[in-house]
């Protein structure tokens, strides 16, 4: 996550806006960008599950919104991603000149993990997120990012729900600790579930997993940030992965990550948070 931008106050959008954004949004003067989003927001929120996931016709702006993170990012890809990300990006295929539609990314998440991407209009509570994965079920915002920052962006979009999330899905181990997440939320209380946040965001949004001796990103919110991949080897304090820490650390998504947890292995990762579990680690910590 690139650090948040900082504007002068503004008067508050339109009452007929379903998404307010704050006012150091790089959208937020842009009343064209703020009507597009809430065009797309009224696409998800008149969505029912079992509808066909539906299509957004997206502008020429912002498929070189698209085309531009796609430039900027395979490079850094190449130089940081981990091989289970790296492989799964390729068998999913993105059109990297378009912004890819949900309703065509799924039939392959489905067939080789199970999952699939609906639509939400926006942030929605981490019970939910979380919930919906137990039911192999991803929600995914499908507007973008404004035309005028388009390497940052202060809350997911589509860049870093398919490029971050899709691409992800696509691999058996990484979509088994997106399900393990969800299977946990569904009993979880309140307190619960700000650790389940807690560990969610350390793994599988900012997680690095070792290959060759070397740190590598497997966490969706690090794979979809050209700012964020590109400084972490650097600018961030790396340490071994510990459930108990990482449960008990607060994060800030508004900047830069200066703890990151590497992990020796995707499987690894997965029989010590089924162990840490199992244990009674989540009620422990919730505590």
């Amino acid at each position: 996550m690139a650090t948040s931008a900082h504007s002068a106050i503004q008067p508050v959008a339109g009452e007929d806006d379903l998404v307010r954004l704050d006012p150091d949004h790089p959208g937020f003067r842009d009343t064209v960008y703020r009507a597009r989003r809430n065009e797309i927001a009224r696409v998800a929120l008149a969505y029912k599950p079992g509808d066909p996931v539906p299509r957004i016709e997206y502008t020429e702006e912002e498929h070189a919104v698209w085309r531009t993170v796609w430039e900027k990012l395979g490079p850094v890809h190449a130089r940081h991603a981990c091989r289970a990300y790296r492989e799964a990006h390729a068998r999913l295929a993105l059109d990297p000149r378009h912004i890819p539609q949900l309703a065509d990314v799924n039939p392959q998440l489905k067939a080789r993990t199970g999952f699939q991407m609906v639509p939400v209009a926006g942030l929605v509570t981490s019970r939910v997120f979380l919930g919906q994965l137990g039911q192999s079920t991803f929600l995914s915002t499908q507007y973008i990012r404004h035309a005028s920052r388009p390497l940052y962006t202060p809350e997911p979009d589509v860049v870093h729900e398919l490029i971050g999330h899709a691409a992800s899905l696509c691999d058996p181990e990484l979509a088994g600790l997106n399900r393990l997440f969800g299977q946990q939320a569904a009993s979880a209380s309140d307190d619960d579930i700000t650790v389940l946040e807690r560990l969610y965001w350390y793994t599988l949004e900012f997680g690095l997993v070792e290959e060759d001796g070397q740190p590598r990103a497997y966490g969706s919110g690090l794979l979809s940030s050209f700012g964020e991949l590109g400084r972490f080897e650097s600018e961030a304090f790396v340490k071994p992965f510990d459930p108990d820490e990482a449960a008990a650390r607060p994060y800030d998504p508004t900047d830069y990550q200066a703890i990151l947890y590497v992990v020796p292995s995707l499987a690894e990762l997965r029989r010590t948070l089924t162990d840490w579990l199992a244990r009674g680690g989540l009620k422990s910590a919730a505590r």
